[in-house]
C-alpha cells in the first residue's frame, strides 16, 4: 500500500498541475479501499491508487470513460487530467469532474424498490453500449466478467474454516450451482464493483455511479451482487427482474456476492464493521437460498 497524506497530493498537484494550485484540498471521508479519493476545489476531484495491482484503472478510466459516459443517462466521472508517477508517489493518477451526492445508504434512500429499478435501468444501459474493442476481463479487474471459478480454492477452504458456524453443505451447495454454467452470449459491458460506496444519490434517488476501475466486458453476472449485500426480499425481486438475465446468470451473481462477503468475513477481524458486513451478507444469501428451495 502507498501511504497517501494530503500534503503529498497537494505537492503533486503543485508540481504538475500549477493552475490549480490554488484550489482547496480536502480528503473525500468515504474514499473506498483500492484508492483515495481528494476534493479539489469545487469542480474537480483527485483519484490515486492505494496500491499498484490497482494502477491500471487509471489508464483504464482514461480510455474508456469519456466513451461511456456521453451514453449513459446518468453522470459517471470525466477525466480531465492524468497524473505521473514520481519518487513521492510511485503510481499514475488522475483528475476527474466532481459529480455531487452522496453515497447511498438504505436511510438516504426515498424508496428501496425505486432504487432497485433506477440501479437495474443504469446497468442495463450500460449493456447496451457496444463492448467491442472493450477491456476483456482478466488480473486487471480482479476477474469481473470472467470465470468465477477463479476464487474456487479461496471460497472452498473459507467455507471449510467456516463449518462450525454455518451449515457447510449449503454453502457449498450455493458455489457449486454458481460454477456450474458458464456465460456463453456475446460479452457486455460490466461496472465490476457494484456496492454502496460506488453509488450516489440526490433527494434519495440514484444521481451518479462512480469507481470505475474494475470495469470491463464479459459475464455482467457480478454487476448483480447488489441483490444480496444491499436489498431486500421486495426490492432484491425487483432488482433482478429488471436487469432480466436467466436463471443460471442469477445463480452465478449470487456465487460473486458469496465469494465477496465469505472473503471479507473470514479475512478480517472479528467485530470489525468489515466482518460483520460480510457475516450479515452471508446470512442473507443463506435465507435468500432456502427461499428458492421451498
Amino acid at each position: 500500500m502507498v501511504e497517501m497524506t494530503t500534503e503529498l497530493v497537494r505537492r503533486l498537484i503543485d508540481r504538475q498541475f500549477p493552475q490549480w494550485s490554488h484550489f482547496t484540498l480536502t480528503p473525500v471521508p468515504k474514499s473506498g479501499h483500492d484508492n483515495r479519493t481528494y476534493r479539489l476545489g469545487s469542480e474537480l476531484t483527485v483519484r490515486l491508487p492505494s496500491h499498484e495491482r490497482y494502477a491500471a484503472a487509471v489508464e483504464k478510466e482514461s480510455a474508456w470513460l469519456p466513451v461511456l459516459g456521453p451514453q449513459l443517462s446518468l453522470p459517471i466521472p470525466v477525466p480531465v487530467a492524468k497524473g505521473e508517477a514520481t519518487d513521492d508517489y510511485p503510481l499514475p493518477w488522475s483528475i476527474n469532474r466532481w459529480i455531487d451526492g452522496d453515497t447511498v445508504t438504505r436511510a438516504n434512500i426515498r424508496d428501496a424498490n425505486e432504487f432497485a429499478e433506477d440501479l437495474a435501468a443504469f446497468l442495463k444501459e450500460l449493456e447496451s453500449i457496444d463492448a467491442r474493442g472493450g477491456v476483456p476481463a482478466g488480473v486487471q479487474n480482479f476477474h469481473r466478467g470472467g470465470n468465477l471459478a477463479v476464487y474456487d480454492p479461496d471460497t472452498r477452504s473459507i467455507i471449510e474454516t467456516l463449518s462450525g458456524v454455518y451449515d457447510q453443505a449449503l454453502l457449498t451447495e450455493i458455489w457449486e450451482l454458481s460454477l456450474a454454467t458458464r456465460y456463453q452470449s456475446a460479452p457486455l459491458w460490466l461496472h465490476g464493483d457494484v456496492a454502496v460506496g460506488n453509488l450516489l444519490v440526490k433527494e434519495g434517488r440514484l444521481c451518479g455511479v462512480i469507481d470505475f476501475g474494475t470495469m470491463g466486458v464479459g459475464d455482467p453476472s457480478s454487476d448483480l451482487v447488489m441483490a444480496w449485500n444491499f436489498f431486500d426480499d421486495d426490492s432484491r425481486r425487483r432488482f433482478l427482474a429488471g436487469m432480466n438475465f436467466d436463471e443460471d446468470t442469477v445463480h452465478r451473481a449470487r456465487g460473486w456476492a458469496l465469494w465477496k462477503a465469505l472473503i471479507t468475513f473470514a479475512w478480517n477481524d472479528p467485530g470489525t464493521e468489515a466482518a460483520n458486513w460480510g457475516r450479515q451478507v452471508i446470512e442473507v444469501i443463506i435465507e435468500d437460498f432456502k427461499k428458492l428451495r421451498s
